[in-house]
C-alpha cells in the first residue's frame, strides 16, 4: 500500500510482509513493539494494521550497523 504524502512515498507493510522482512512471528513482533523495541504498527482499519516501511528498514539498518561495528571486549 503506497501513500503519497507531497512529495514523499510512503509504503504500508502488512503483517505478512514484516514477517518476511524480519523473520519473527507475529507474537514476537508485538513482544518488540510493547517493549519499544520495534517500530509501531499503525491502525490502517479495524481489522487491518501495518507498518511504516522505512521504520521497519531503519530497524533492520540498526542490527546490521551493531553487527558491523568492532566489538570492545571488557
Amino acid at each position: 500500500m503506497l501513500f503519497n504524502y507531497g512529495e514523499i512515498v510512503m509504503r504500508i507493510l502488512s503483517k505478512r510482509q514484516v514477517k518476511e522482512l524480519v523473520l519473527y512471528s507475529p507474537q514476537h513482533i508485538a513482544r518488540l513493539e510493547k517493549a519499544g523495541s520495534f517500530p509501531l504498527r499503525v491502525q490502517l482499519g479495524p481489522n487491518r494494521v501495518g507498518w511504516v516501511e522505512t521504520e521497519v528498514l531503519d530497524w533492520l539498518n540498526e542490527r546490521l550497523v551493531r553487527r558491523e561495528a568492532p566489538r570492545r571486549h571488557s
